[in-house]
This record gives C-alpha cells, structure tokens and sequence, in this order.
C-alpha cells in the first residue's frame, strides 16, 4: 500500500487539533496558538482529509472529538510531545535531558520544587498543573513525562498506558488566619471549627471535608468558590474563614496564616504517574519519595 506523506509531513494541523481538543472550541485554539480562526479549520479540515474521517463535532458553543477524534487524539498528543522534545535535543544536544513535569498544585506548591532542588545533575524542566484526571491523560499521550496526583476523590483513574507509584500517604491538616482564637493550638477537632465558614477550591479537597465532618455527625457552611488553592489560602488569610489543606503543604504556606494539625484527619494518598519503562525518572521518584 502506498502512504501519501506530502501532507502528512507538517506537525501543523496535529499541533491545531491537539490545542483544539484541549481548549473546546476554535475560536480558543486560535487565540492560544496565534491564527486567525479560518486557519485552525482549514487546518483541522486538511487533517480529516487526510485521515478519511471526521475528527471534531461543531456545535453552537465549541467542539469535541467524534469517536474516531478521541481515537487519534492520545496519539496526536504523542507525536507533538515527541516532535518537541526532538527540537530541543537539537537545539541544545548533550547528556542532559529534560523532563515535562504535571502536578495538582498542591503538589506544585511545595512537593515538586522541593524534590527537583535535591536530585544530583537535575535536567532541565518545565512545570504544569491541571487536575488527577487530566495530568494522568497528558502522560498516557506523552505530553508530560511525569505527574504528581492524588487520589482524593473522585480517586484515580485507570490508564494501562500510565504507571503508578504509590510516594507517601498525605494527612490533611486545617490552616487558619495567623489571628485566629485556635491559631496556637498545634491541633485541633473538625468540632472545635464547626462554626466556622469553610473556603474550597476543588471537589476532592471538600469531599474530605465532608466525610471528616460526618464522622461527628456535624455539617459545615463550605464556600467553593475559589478556583485555585493559593486564592483559598489568601481568602484564609484575610480572615474570610478556615480551609482543609495538605500537610506537604506546610512549608509553602504564608506567614501570616497557620497550619495545625487535624484529629482523625482524612489522608489522601500522593502518586507519581509515568508511562512504562522510564527507569531514566528514578532519580526524580526517589526524590519525590524522600519529600518531607
């Protein structure tokens, strides 16, 4: 059988569907890569000609892959991954590698600074956060080489392209403005805070809450919504409420609040994802292992 290659060669329409897939919608992957957004459909038009198949499903407020686009996209994904990682080989060859790196952001925070800083000959890096789900995805498909998740729930998905390590078992702890009238108690109950107001950033962190409460039969006033945990500690801070956090957390943290350790406090454990067969990351892992 003979394979066209002319079109096939250009990493252009691969990298527009990858962006497309990611942002939801053409107008967004226009903006995010810099093209007018006739451009990312002729671009992602020319790919399903190509493939003989419909990739994306156009509706009013974005697109999504069809079956045969979720087919290719951890596919797509790869071999941008891997086109970039060969274009920084060449620009910069040598022994020293680089590593793509995912974390949730508690673990971006705190856990993987930390970690990078101690590993002998540490390679070059880039960092990103997303959530469990997500990250776990990016390293099936080789955009990242390696992901700090947790499996709070919803818990952890299953990939078979994706290999886990189970690093440490993360007890959650309560941070509280610096002025606050437990602030120096070094531990406290989920009942001696059941007055307070609760501020979350994410689903996981306030179903641990919630199943902590339910163990002393109580049921707490949660505000959930913040988007990002360095907003939901701000808002601790500024002595807008109390918040569940990582203990990893610890070092991370502002001067102005305090974190104290949580009876009977829910433990979420804390994995490294990689694709199979990356003995090369050990380093990094021991590190990550070794986190204190």
């Amino acid at each position: 059988m003979r394979i066209e290659h002319a079109r096939m060669a250009s990493l252009t329409p691969w990298v527009t569907f990858c962006e497309a897939c990611r942002a939801g919608s053409l107008s967004a992957a226009a903006e995010t890569l810099g093209y007018t957004q006739s451009a990312v459909s002729r671009q992602i038009a020319a790919l399903e000609r190509d493939l003989g198949t419909a990739l994306l499903v156009r509706e009013p407020r974005g697109v999504r892959p069809t079956p045969a686009g979720a087919a290719v996209l951890p596919h797509a994904r790869l071999l941008v991954a891997e086109a970039d990682r060969a274009a920084r080989a060449a620009a910069a060859p040598g022994p020293a590698p680089h590593v793509s790196v995912g974390a949730v952001q508690s673990a971006a925070m705190a856990l993987v600074p930390d970690a990078l800083r101690r590993v002998p000959d540490p390679p070059s890096w880039t960092m990103l956060t997303d959530s469990t789900a997500r990250l776990i995805d990016r390293v099936a498909g080789g955009e990242l080489d390696l992901a700090v998740v947790t499996d709070a729930p919803p818990g952890l998905p299953k990939s078979r392209d994706v290999r886990l390590r189970h690093l440490f078992a993360d007890p959650m702890s309560v941070v509280v403005p610096g002025d606050h009238r437990l602030a120096r108690r070094r531990r406290v109950s989920i009942a001696d805070l059941a007055d307070e107001c609760w501020i979350e950033d994410n689903a996981g962190s306030e179903a641990l809450l919630h199943q902590l409460a339910a163990r002393y039969d109580l049921t707490l006033q949660v505000d959930r919504g913040v988007g990002a945990l360095m907003i939901k500690v701000a808002l601790v801070a500024a002595g807008h409420g109390v918040a569940l956090v990582p203990r990893s957390l610890g070092a991370a943290l502002r001067p102005d609040v305090r974190l104290l350790a949580l009876r009977d406090a829910p433990r979420r454990g804390v994995y490294v994802a990689t694709r199979p067969g990356r003995d090369d990351l050990d380093r990094l892992v021991a590190a990550l292992r070794t986190h204190r």
